[in-house]
């Protein structure tokens, strides 16, 4: 069949079917694009653009822009911000109480519908419950405050662990590590196990507690708090820590004084300084006499 009876024959014309694109294959501007788009694997194709017309192609952006395309050099979405804040070693067991304390929030509501969140402290040798702070909102500085009234009740802890909530990367939280003089550890991102002292924590007190009790106030749930940190403190058997109970595992450690009593440098004499001056004052004396 000849050409001009098969278009005839299909509906279309003999020009179209005569065609031969003239288009550059633009290998030179394809490599040079693709070498770019691998240097700086964050610029897209206008930046690439501006690039390339630095070099001495002339190409219109739509053109660069169907080449950007056919050589699926699109730039990927990420899907969260980089944080880089604190360290990311791995963490280990500690040995002694108030050497390192976790943080966490849990979230829960009111029978009228009404949400509130708890701030939970643990201490990761002893297992202890050291706060329930809960409230309708808890910004970076009541998290702040907290923990300074923790510290005058056991000392100051060497290394504090959370995660990267916008409450504990606050500049309150910064500027009280910084003046508190405090190492804040944050975990990476998605990774709450890297966080398992506290997340252990938060699902007992969720499983005992908050999913078996309905709350109608903020009073009611701050007493429920309370009766529920006393009893797994001082009742609860731990099973980590042979089964006793974190008070009782803490009581098998020395006392350890406040950090305000071990720094406080009061304007009375010591006990050897004393006996000293009277020996001396004695001594005067006898020669004086």
């Amino acid at each position: 069949m000849s050409e001009r009876r098969a278009c005839k024959a299909i509906g279309c014309c003999r020009m179209t079917v005569r065609y031969q694109s003239t288009r550059p294959d633009d290998r030179d501007l394809r490599e040079r694009m693709t070498a770019l788009a691998r240097e700086r694997r964050r610029f897209g194709y206008r930046r690439l653009h501006v690039l390339l017309r630095r070099e001495g192609f002339e190409v219109n952006h739509k053109k660069l822009f169907r080449l950007y395309r056919e050589e699926k050099l699109t730039v990927r979405r990420r899907g969260g911000r980089k944080r880089a804040i604190g360290t990311r070693a791995p963490m280990l067991l500690q040995l002694l109480p108030n050497e390192r304390w976790s943080l966490d929030f849990v979230s829960d509501q009111f029978t009228d519908g009404r949400r509130f969140r708890v701030l939970t402290v643990v201490d990761d040798c002893t297992r202890e419950c050291l706060a329930l702070l809960a409230d309708t909102s808890l910004s970076g500085v009541r998290v702040a405050r907290e923990l300074d009234r923790l510290i005058v009740e056991r000392s100051k802890p060497k290394m504090i662990v959370s995660d990267n909530g916008t409450e504990f990367t606050s500049n309150a939280i910064l500027t009280w590590a910084e003046k508190a003089v405090v190492e804040w550890h944050y975990i990476a991102p998605g990774k709450p196990m890297q966080n398992g002292f506290i997340e252990s924590f938060n699902g007992r007190l969720r499983d005992e507690l908050l999913n078996e009790t309905l709350f109608s106030s903020l009073a009611q749930a701050k007493a429920a708090l309370a009766t529920w940190k006393a009893d797994y403190n001082t009742a609860r058997p731990h099973s980590q820590i042979g089964w006793r109970t974190p008070a009782e595992f803490a009581a098998t450690f020395p006392p350890r004084r406040a950090l305000a009593l071990r720094q406080m440098k009061g304007s009375a004499p010591t006990p050897d300084t004393a006996v000293r001056k009277e020996k001396t004052n004695a001594r005067n004396e006898l020669r004086t006499g």
